[in-house]
């Protein structure tokens, strides 16, 4: 099972690295968003600290779900994805590989980027550390619950609109508490607690779920 979950993960991680643009557009895309705010608001110290966290998750939640559309897609236009509904390896496994690699791709290196973003939001030490913690268990989340609505309009046209319909919804929950993370971490490290275990919760059940549904969503847009 791990060895068939390793191909599958590295396959999709050589690939992307021939596609160099598409991962770099992802992360682009993030420090530009981030870097507009400052320059509209201002760079009042006080204001920057109280929008960082919220502008921060926002384009990290826009930047994942710029990827989700390439999730499936490759894999369904060459006939790759139908092979994998034939294998008797199960398919929730297969697709839980492939959310991996879509979050060492996109998700990993808005964590690692993230005490440049502070800095720019003149965000403490303390804050910067819990903004990278709180990406670190949030932005798997994101690409969990991406890949259901990715796998429902496979193959749809105008599929885009309709998977930001899908999932922006679902994305609530963890843009709010993962911003309030980060905010409350400015005044008392010890209230973020409640915060990181709903994040936690939510990553869980997200694992659980989210690869199962994912099958049954493809299975169905394949049909």
């Amino acid at each position: 099972m791990l060895r068939v979950f390793w191909c599958i993960l590295s396959r999709d991680l050589t690939l992307a690295m021939r596609r160099r643009t598409d991962v770099l557009t992802t992360l682009f895309f993030f420090v530009i968003v981030v870097s507009l705010f400052p320059l509209g608001v201002g760079t009042e110290s006080k204001a920057l600290q109280i929008i960082g966290p919220g502008v921060v998750w926002v384009a990290a939640l826009l930047a994942s779900m710029l990827a989700l559309e390439r999730l499936y897609a490759a894999d369904y236009e060459d006939g790759t994805l139908e092979q994998m509904l034939l294998t008797a390896q199960p398919l929730s496994l297969l697709v839980l590989a492939k959310i991996a690699a879509h979050w060492l791709l996109t998700g990993l290196p808005l964590v690692l980027i993230a005490p440049l973003v502070g800095m720019q939001y003149q965000l403490a030490d303390s804050a910067i550390g819990i903004m990278m913690l709180a990406l670190l268990v949030g932005t798997p989340i994101l690409s969990l619950i991406g890949s259901i609505g990715a796998a429902l309009t496979l193959g749809l046209r105008g599929g885009g609109i309709l998977l930001s319909l899908l999932i922006l919804p679902l994305y609530i929950p963890v843009l709010v508490y993962g911003a309030g993370a980060v905010e409350v971490s400015q005044i008392d490290l010890a209230d973020t607690q409640p915060y990181f275990a709903l994040l936690g919760a939510f990553l869980l059940i997200a694992l659980v779920f989210a690869p199962v549904a994912s099958s049954a969503a493809l299975r169905i847009s394949l049909e």
